[in-house]
């Protein structure tokens, strides 16, 4: 793949959490370090001002002048827009002379540009400080996780909390509840007596475990399955790893912690099973059926397609691989139309993972290659996606009360979704990036 205002440690970061993050992510306080303290006025750019950096860019606070402002939550265009961020956060955005300028605040140009929020990837792997930074200069300044072998994603969260410059902010899943965890049992202690399970992570008193030890990491939500992976050849992804009971108990446990569910999924039967046990999130879904779709439109239940990841199968050089993404991702746009119309929430999630970001702009555009309207396609990576992460009020506009993270495009989105891949500039919670 080409804001929080710098909020303080959460006080009920454990001792467990803080181990854990200093282990997952080494070099990230080196990282910070350098970087953390945003760009100086030498490293910004001249079309931000010398006040880019020093003590503005370190709090957050910007004038974006000059561009076309787009509005995802109404398709409203603002000509000759003026966005001002204060400590992170809009708080004000509109057609120039309407909008009080304070005095002194560091200016971005954005004459030319078009002016959009960030975009949010629901499901992505973000392991590695490099791979954060990748995401975040591609225009992703919101994200949710999809598990990472070590807690290294609560790490990512943390940084991002701290320094902003550095990474999206991010709903962090922590450690895959999967039948064969492998190495994962390592994470923690606490998950070291599931190695001697004999049939793996099955019984309820195993999956309540691995739920709860996420829970206690500070994961914000849980990430299962129910069908094997589609990007591993000798894998068949249509068959069922846990039964609907075995996900109802995944469900039940990570409600009791207050927290969602999403669950990797291809079969129409697994699909419906994960569905029924009250998943939030149904990941990939490529043979979701009809009856699936319907009930995920009654229970409110998002579909993250991951058009993205089905589509770099068919690009893969293993002729197995490339044989299920050919035959797997017009199946999957067929169910992203329908699932379209028939109501149900769509977020753009890319499945990024193992060193290389996919911009999730690509996500949109497939999601418009699918069939959605333009503006419709770039709801699943703003508003639609903040909803999903709970984020409804912070990402997904930039409007007073949101957060100050802002992409500038070279020309209309809407006219051509492909720009969304390569923005001209980011801003995340009011520092250039």
């Amino acid at each position: 793949m080409c804001v929080d205002a710098h909020l303080p440690v959460p006080s009920g970061l454990t001792r467990r959490g803080v181990l854990a993050g200093a282990a997952a992510l080494a070099g990230t306080v080196a990282a910070a370090g350098a970087a953390g303290a945003a760009p100086s006025a030498a490293s910004a750019p001249a079309s931000a001002g010398a006040g880019a950096g020093g003590a503005h860019a370190r709090s957050g606070d910007l004038v974006i002048r000059g561009g076309t402002l787009l509005d995802p939550a109404t398709g409203h265009v603002t000509e000759d827009a003026v966005v001002v961020i204060r400590n992170g956060v809009v708080g004000a955005a509109g057609r120039a002379g309407s909008v009080r300028v304070p005095d002194g605040l560091p200016v971005l140009e954005a004459d030319g540009r078009w002016v959009l929020p960030g975009l949010t990837d629901a499901h992505i792997h973000l392991s590695t400080t490099a791979e954060a930074l990748a995401a975040l200069r591609c225009g992703v300044t919101s994200a949710r996780s999809g598990s990472t072998s070590f807690y290294q994603d609560i790490a990512v969260r943390e940084l991002a909390r701290h320094s902003p410059a550095l990474a999206p902010r991010l709903r962090a899943a922590g450690v895959f509840v999967t039948p064969l965890p492998g190495d994962s049992v390592l994470a923690d202690p606490d998950l070291t007596p599931l190695a001697r399970a004999k049939d793996g992570v099955r019984s309820a008193e195993a999956l309540r475990r691995m739920v709860d030890v996420n829970a206690a990491r500070g994961a914000d939500v849980i990430k299962t399955r129910v069908n094997e992976r589609a990007g591993l050849p000798d894998q068949d992804p249509l068959t069922q790893v846990y039964s609907r009971e075995q996900l109802a108990e995944i469900v039940a446990a990570a409600r009791r912690h207050g927290k969602g569910v999403l669950c990797h999924s291809y079969s129409e039967r697994g699909c419906h099973d994960a569905v029924t046990a009250g998943v939030r999130s149904l990941e990939h879904g490529v043979f979701v059926g009809e009856r699936t779709l319907r009930e995920m439109r009654r229970r409110d239940t998002y579909f993250t397609p991951t058009l993205t990841a089905i589509a770099g199968l068919a690009e893969s050089t293993d002729p197995v691989l490339a044989e299920r993404g050919c035959t797997f991702l017009p199946v999957l746009k067929r169910a992203v139309r329908a699932a379209y119309e028939l109501g149900v929430p769509l977020a753009a999630g890319t499945d990024s993972s193992g060193g290389t970001v996919d911009p999730v702009g690509r996500e949109v555009e497939l999601m418009h290659a699918a069939g959605l309207p333009a503006l419709d396609a770039l709801r699943t990576a703003t508003t639609g996606a903040a909803r999903l992460l709970g984020l409804g009020r912070t990402a997904g506009r930039l409007a007073p009360g949101y957060a100050g993270d802002a992409l500038l495009l070279a020309g209309d989105p809407l006219a051509d979704l492909s720009l969304l891949k390569s923005p001209v500039r980011v801003v995340r919670a009011g520092i250039p990036v």
